[in-house]
């Protein structure tokens, strides 16, 4: 790694991992069980909502109101192509804000053909400049293992274009830290300066998470393991942990660059796949030592 200094001293090391576990955000999917899921994290708590295939952006928008009111920091998914067009924008971003709603995250969508107009999340962020409802806070999606239908070089020209309209960044699920610091120092090499939260795994069986990665495109997520651990570590980890994964190394792994300048990683976003009470077990477990 050549961009920042990693931090030398263990204490400063813990120190990154609490903070990282302290101030996470947790997406939650808009389905039936979002009540129930909601409960299990802490008061307060930083909620990221996605937007559904099946159910659409309206569903969003009525969790969003609903955990702002329950008192929660609501950060919708408002996903280009899912979105009608300016009349709707408007619609929604009037909604958002008369809830206290002040950051949102603005992704493309996996929609294959888009509902309305906006076919990017580029052409969405430039039509909420024009909108008289403001965000503080507004995300865009990077990708640290790249993109399964995108060039590298499409998503450096895309993610140049989009900076100007952001406030930060939140990555696509990936397991390898090194993996996501070397892409920070080329984003950081290209000069795009947003602050960043990582895109982490919750707490699940090995089995569902590497099915749900295959499906998001992420890389060979089992190739990763082996490479990592070997096979024969794999198969111990695989044991050992019940067949549950947890994001240990990933905690770890970033906690050093915590507070480098450099870096500018501000927090993780934790992919939670709606699986709640054993990523919070897990979590508290962790910071209770």
């Amino acid at each position: 790694m050549s961009l920042g200094a990693q931090r030398e001293s263990g204490t400063d090391a813990v120190d990154g991992a609490e903070y990282l576990l302290n101030n996470a955000r947790f997406e939650l999917m808009p389905f039936d069980s979002f009540d129930e899921e909601i409960s299990h994290l802490p008061e307060g708590s930083s909620i990221a909502i996605t937007t559904s295939p099946k159910l659409g952006i309206e569903r969003t928008v009525e969790r969003s109101e609903e955990a702002a009111a329950q008192g929660y920091n609501v950060v919708p998914h408002i996903a280009a192509r899912y979105v009608e067009g300016p009349e709707q924008l408007e619609e929604i971003a009037r909604r958002l804000t008369e809830a206290g709603v002040t950051d949102i995250f603005v992704p493309g969508g996996d929609k294959e053909e888009p509902v309305g107009e906006f076919e990017s999340a580029y052409d969405l962020l430039v039509a909420l400049e024009d909108l008289e409802y403001e965000f503080d806070e507004v995300g865009i999606t990077g990708y640290p293992e790249g993109h399964e239908f995108i060039s590298e070089e499409t998503l450096a020209e895309e993610m140049e274009k989009k900076a100007p309209y952001a406030t930060y960044i939140v990555t696509q699920l990936c397991y390898d830290p090194d993996t996501i610091l070397e892409w920070v120092e080329d984003l950081r090499a290209r000069g795009v300066e947003l602050p960043i939260e990582i895109g982490i795994p919750g707490v699940m069986k090995y089995e569902k998470l590497l099915n749900i990665s295959r499906k998001v495109g992420v890389g060979d997520s089992v190739k990763f393991l082996r490479k990592t651990t070997g096979l024969v570590g794999f198969v111990k980890q695989f044991i050992g942990s019940r067949g549950r994964y947890k994001p240990d190394d990933l905690i770890d792994g970033l906690g050093p660059y915590v507070g480098d300048d450099e870096y500018n990683i501000r927090g993780v976003h934790i992919y939670t796949f709606n699986q709640t009470p054993d990523l919070e077990e897990w979590r508290r477990g962790r910071l209770e030592g």
